[in-house]
This record gives C-alpha cells, sequence and structure tokens, in this order.
C-alpha cells in the first residue's frame, strides 16, 4: 500500500531556465548607473534643475534595483535545506515587487516637487541639462542592451532592461528640454518634463508592480491558462478528468503545479505511471516546470 500511495503522488522536476553572464551585467550596470547619479546630482544641484536631480533620484532607486536583482539572482541558486525546502527561489518574486514599490513613491517625490516650482518657479541653464541628459543616453541604453538577450527568461531581467530603456528614453525627453530653455529661456520646461517623467516612469512600473504582486500573493503566472491546461490533458490517452489544478510561481523562471488526474478504474500502476509521465512532459511545454500529480479512479 505504501507504494502504491508513493506511486500515485510524485514529483517531478525539470531544470530551470538558465541564464548567462548576468552577474557582470548586473555589476557593470549599477558601477556606471550610479557614477551617472551622482554626476546629475552635482550638476543639479549647481544649475537647480530639478529634471536633472528627478531623474538622478529615479537612476539612484535603479542602481538599488538592480542590486536587489543581483542578490536575488544569487539566492536563486542557493540549494533547499530542511527550514527552506524551497530554497530562496520566492526572493526573485519580492524583489521585483519590492522595486516596482520604491519606483511608485519616487514617482510621488517627483511630482510633489515639480508642482513645487511651479508655484515658485527657478532660472535655469538649457546647455549643462543638455549635455548630461546626452551621457545618461548612451550609459542608460548601454547598460540596457547588457540584458536584452535574457529578458524574456526571469521576470527581474526584464524589469532591470525595461528600467534602463526607460532611462535612455527619459534622457532623450531632458536633452530636448535642455535645447528648449537654451534657446527659449522657459524655466516651466524644466518642471513639466519632471512630471512626463514620472508619467514613463509610471507607465514603465505598473505591469511590474502588478505582475510581482500577483506572484507574490502564488496567483496563477501570467501567460498560463488553466482551462487550456486542463483541455490539453484531457486530450492524453487514458485521463476522465483532470481537477484540483493550483499552479503558483516558485519564481521569477519556475512555475509550479499540483493536480488530480481521474483514470479508469481498471488501470493498473504501470498504466498509470505511463499517463503521468506522458502528461507531466505536455505540462513542460506549458511552462510548468514541477508538477505534483495524483491518481484517482473514476
Amino acid at each position: 500500500m505504501n507504494a502504491t500511495k508513493e506511486q500515485q503522488h510524485e514529483h517531478h522536476h525539470h531544470g530551470p531556465v538558465v541564464l548567462h553572464n548576468l552577474n557582470t551585467a548586473f555589476l557593470v550596470g549599477m558601477t556606471f548607473n550610479f557614477l551617472f547619479v551622482v554626476a546629475e546630482v552635482a550638476v543639479g544641484l549647481y544649475i537647480h534643475s530639478l529634471s536633472l536631480l528627478s531623474d538622478a533620484g529615479h537612476n539612484l532607486a535603479d542602481v538599488g534595483a538592480l542590486g536587489l536583482s543581483l542578490l536575488a539572482f544569487r539566492l536563486q541558486k542557493v540549494k533547499s535545506n530542511e527550514r527552506y525546502t524551497y530554497g530562496y527561489r520566492k526572493t526573485s518574486i519580492l524583489v521585483a515587487l519590492f522595486n516596482a514599490m520604491v519606483l511608485l513613491v519616487s514617482i510621488g517625490a517627483i511630482i510633489y516637487e515639480a508642482i513645487h516650482r511651479f508655484i515658485s518657479p527657478e532660472p535655469v541653464q538649457g546647455g549643462p541639462i543638455a549635455i548630461i541628459a546626452a551621457i545618461g543616453i548612451v550609459i542608460n541604453a548601454g547598460t540596457a542592451l547588457l540584458f536584452f538577450r535574457e529578458k524574456e527568461k526571469d521576470l527581474n531581467v526584464k524589469s532591470a532592461y525595461l528600467h534602463l530603456l526607460s532611462d535612455a528614453i527619459v534622457s532623450i525627453g531632458i536633452v530636448v528640454a535642455g535645447i528648449c530653455i537654451s534657446y527659449t529661456g522657459w524655466s516651466w520646461v524644466d518642471p513639466v518634463m519632471s512630471i512626463i517623467i514620472a508619467m514613463v516612469i509610471i507607465a514603465g512600473t505598473w505591469g511590474l508592480l502588478k505582475h510581482s504582486l500577483r506572484l507574490s500573493l502564488d496567483g496563477v503566472p501570467e501567460g498560463i491558462d488553466l482551462n487550456e491546461i486542463r483541455k490539453a490533458v484531457l486530450k492524453v490517452n487514458g485521463v476522465n478528468d483532470f481537477r484540483h489544478l493550483h499552479v503558483w510561481a516558485m519564481s521569477t523562471t519556475e512555475n509550479a503545479m499540483t493536480g488530480h488526474l481521474v483514470v479508469s478504474s481498471a488501470a493498473t500502476c504501470e498504466q498509470e505511471q505511463a499517463i503521468k509521465k506522458e502528461v507531466r512532459h505536455l505540462l513542460e511545454h506549458m511552462n510548468i516546470q514541477h508538477a505534483t500529480l495524483e491518481t484517482e479512479p473514476a
């Protein structure tokens, strides 16, 4: 009887998505972006540019996000133990959620300061703004390319890529604002650009926040449809029903699932094992890396 129960309840492991050379990408991105933040703060304080200071705050948050993502990336490789049977894979989801929340806080600070500048405008120099922002385009676009190859494999990597790419786009806007201020003297362009930066950050962050929040609550990961899974499994020869489905994310790259396969009461143990083996391989192609299946008679 014990052997039968073990056969009915078994765990299958399919290797996680392999990510390459990300340690170097994270470290390079953090270093160059931190140096750029220092330059933005220095010039922004000197010429009283809110758009530069706003972008510096955003970039500093990105440096912290890259650091946390690197930590989560490394923790994912730590083996499971008696206290943490899944290891530390879940940290990748928690870090993505934390990064999104930090960005939303920075948006509030940017908008608050922009409104203050509208009420009490200060003259700014457009030339230095454009020069610093142009450097930012090169740094952010260059570091974003480091994550391009792996961006679709992991939520944190995609987060880093989108953040850096949005930073490059924001820097383009700041260059335009700096040139505009240089030729027109319109200081109000500076806080307007700050609000535009905030809107860009919101657009890039909202999806990350929603996705990471869903995964942290053990919701069904994006791109997985339970109805499609059920339909596909029911096509397997010998499966009468597939119920009690539960799908959740173990990390930003690995999904797990439990379910009950209803088979014919006349099915032998060998037939049940063959059915479960076929179902597991089917689930692997539907982005379910860890499947725990039980069989029960019809």
